[in-house]
């Protein structure tokens, strides 16, 4: 499953870096993905427009949220840090150090 997720998420980087080195980072300067060689069908491109960091402008332009692409990072990021710290407190608890002085 991990090996999916770091794929799925190489995938969402891939695109996101397409359209930030295209510079369509606004609606003014949208792009059509196929110009970008970026497969809109591919789930990187979809989860981020189901995310809105990746914004349909019309006639079939694309650009790049980056304030949105931004927040889906930090989320992503606050998201990873409160799993871990779950693991790691459960860990400590199995080994009997949690909560201190505990034993």
């Amino acid at each position: 499953m991990g090996a999916a997720v770091a794929v799925i998420l190489m995938k969402e980087r891939q695109v996101v870096d397409a359209f930030t080195r295209a510079g369509a980072t606004s609606a003014e300067h949208a792009v059509d993905p196929s110009d970008l060689a970026v497969d809109m069908t591919g789930v990187g491109a979809r989860r981020l427009v189901e995310h809105a960091a990746l914004r349909d402008a019309g006639a079939g332009r694309f650009y790049l949220d980056v304030l949105t692409w931004e927040a889906l990072r930090r989320q992503r990021r606050r998201v990873l840090f409160a799993i871990l710290l779950v693991i790691v407190i459960g860990l400590l608890f199995m080994a009997g150090q949690f909560p201190p002085g505990a034993r």
